[in-house]
């Protein structure tokens, strides 16, 4: 006979008020879920098929015109037009707004930067400015003993956040946590030197790659880390 494993669970009902009320509604609004098979949905994590167009096409509107063009209004213009192309369907469809209404946000925002300054490579500007942010949440978060990858794979388990008293699993959702940390310095290792020396057109064709598949095989990883383990009980 064999013990349950977390991921078996029923869900419990977790303690009233403080962090883990906060973390219960992160989680919930969170994109992570199980396959029946009892690994992580990542083309659900990545928003699905319309999140991942949504994330990607404007960035590669815009690498793909400054390519061709070398002209920096030509890509802005285009990499913004994809983008309210993607608002526009979701008005039409009556989805929800959310993703659109932040991926036209970070896209104006970085057309503005490009356009002030006249500089292509500042198109990218938040992009590392987010990364860094989301870096420094997730390192806090593991020195509080409150890691996300926990937050988000423990609700996804039907863990809640039970997992918090028992070392080995606080354990794993640390280094979980910290594998997500590395995709993310990975990302600024690469890019950064491409923005310092102007190298707009690698530095696009590192943002895409190193984008949604990088972050999706860094997840799927880190949901293999950090799965628990069935322990076979002793005949009694």
């Amino acid at each position: 006979m064999s013990q349950q494993s977390p991921e078996e669970n029923p869900p419990a009902q977790e303690p009233n008020g403080g962090f883990a009320e906060i973390a219960q509604e992160m989680a919930a609004k969170s994109a992570l879920t199980r396959k029946e098979n009892g690994h992580i949905d990542l083309l659900a994590a990545a928003g699905g098929v319309r999140g991942i167009a949504e994330s990607v096409l404007p960035g590669l509107v815009f690498l793909v015109a400054f390519t061709i063009t070398r002209d920096l209004t030509i890509a802005l213009v285009g990499s913004v037009a994809m983008a309210v192309v993607f608002l526009v369907a979701r008005l039409i469809q009556r989805t929800p707004l959310t993703q659109a209404l932040a991926g036209i946000a970070g896209v104006a925002l970085s057309a503005f930067l490009a356009m002030k300054t006249g500089k292509a490579e500042n198109y990218y500007l938040v992009g590392f400015i987010t990364n860094g942010a989301y870096i420094l949440a997730m390192v806090v978060s593991i020195a509080v003993r409150w890691p996300v990858l926990g937050l988000l794979f423990g609700y996804a388990r039907n863990e809640g956040v039970r997992w918090r008293d028992k070392p080995e699993r606080l354990r794993a959702y640390r280094v979980a946590t910290w594998i997500v940390v590395a995709v993310m310095a990975a990302r600024l290792v690469v890019q950064l030197p491409l923005y310092l020396t102007e190298q707009v057109d690698a530095l696009g064709a590192m943002r895409l790659i190193m984008g949604v598949p990088l972050y999706a095989f860094g997840l799927w990883i880190a949901w293999l880390v950090s799965r628990p383990v069935t322990e076979a009980k002793p005949a009694s």
